[in-house]
C-alpha cells in the first residue's frame, strides 16, 4: 500500500499517538486488500482525494468501541440531566421561579446587580 502522508504506525514526537496511514481514493481501490489488512489489525487509514482527507477505514471492534464509549457518555449525561430536573422541581426552586417571574424590571434589575456583587 502506498501512503500518501506518514507511516501507518509512526508516533508523534510530542503526544505519542499513532499516526493513521494515509492513501488516496485511487490507491485505495486499487490496494483494498492491503488498506483493508491494515484496518482489520487495528489501524486507521485515512483516505484522500484530491488531497483532503475524505473517510476513515477502522477494525469494527474499534468502530464498536467507538460506538460504546459514546452511549456511556450520552447515558450519564442523561443521569446528570434528569438530577438537575430532580433538583428544580423542589418547592424551594418553585417558590423562586414564581418570585421571578411576578418581579418587576426594577425587581430584577436590584436582584442581578446584587447577585453580581456576591459573586465578585
Amino acid at each position: 500500500m502506498k501512503r500518501t502522508q506518514s507511516a501507518g504506525r509512526s508516533r508523534t514526537p510530542r503526544t505519542g499517538q499513532v499516526e493513521p496511514a494515509s492513501v488516496t481514493a485511487t490507491a485505495a481501490k486499487r490496494e483494498f486488500g492491503q488498506v483493508l489488512e491494515t484496518a482489520i489489525r487495528g489501524g486507521v487509514v485515512v483516505i484522500t482525494k484530491h488531497g483532503a482527507p475524505k473517510a476513515v477505514l477502522i477494525s469494527l471492534d474499534r468502530f464498536d468501541a467507538l460506538s460504546q464509549a459514546g452511549e456511556a457518555r450520552l447515558d450519564t449525561l442523561s443521569v446528570q440531566f434528569d438530577a438537575l430536573i430532580a433538583r428544580m422541581q423542589t418547592p424551594g426552586a418553585r417558590a423562586g421561579m414564581k418570585t421571578a417571574f411576578d418581579a418587576s424590571p426594577k425587581q430584577l434589575g436590584k436582584a442581578a446587580v446584587a447577585a453580581a456583587r456576591t459573586r465578585g
